[in-house]
């Protein structure tokens, strides 16, 4: 089977809601401690949206297995050319490529619209697989900060990591 990636729609949020919630109650990719509404959901789509930041599923079979998207990295103007990614795969879906596949069309979209950096906090220094995953795909470790969450009974470790877009640091920005 092969994925087809294309822009969210808000008639996806039933299943974004689906498989975040599931990663809200099970992983601690989120450090959310209970799921939002899936009316909080696609509040939440549709503010990324009206950003316009680029936000995309992917699905196999038409059935929506996962999704990516760029936010704000910090709401300050000066941080307005870099991004912090977010990516989710239904754990059915796992392993396939799916999230790669998903993440690199993320950072494409993000560099055709004149993003610079990308940041990505992992929420776990166990997620070995994000790390990976982010690592393969070019971003570096810029950062780890010890116990600073605390979810299934747990201290967790933010990794962060981080990725230049088309010039990055070697040119000005258009603005």
């Amino acid at each position: 089977m092969e994925l087809t990636i294309r822009p969210v729609t808000l008639a996806d949020v039933p299943a974004i809601h689906a498989i975040y919630s599931n990663s809200v109650l099970t992983y601690t990719a989120s450090w959310e401690l209970a799921p939002p509404t899936e009316d909080e959901m696609r509040r939440r789509v549709q503010a990324i949206l009206d950003q316009g930041f680029p936000y995309f599923v992917g699905l196999l079979d038409q059935k929506l297995v996962g999704y990516t998207y760029a936010s704000t990295y910090r709401p300050r103007p000066g941080y307005r050319f870099t991004v912090e990614d977010s990516i989710y795969v239904d754990p059915a879906y796992q392993r396939r490529g799916i999230a790669r596949q998903l993440l690199t069309t993320l950072i494409d979209a993000c560099t055709t619209k004149g993003f610079r950096q990308m940041i990505a906090v992992i929420g776990d220094s166990d997620n070995v697989a994000s790390i990976s995953l982010h690592r393969d795909l070019g971003f570096e470790q810029a950062g780890l900060f010890r116990n600073i969450g605390f979810k299934f009974d747990r201290w967790l470790d933010g990794v962060y990591m981080q990725r230049a877009l088309g010039d990055g640091a070697h040119s000005k920005p258009q603005d």
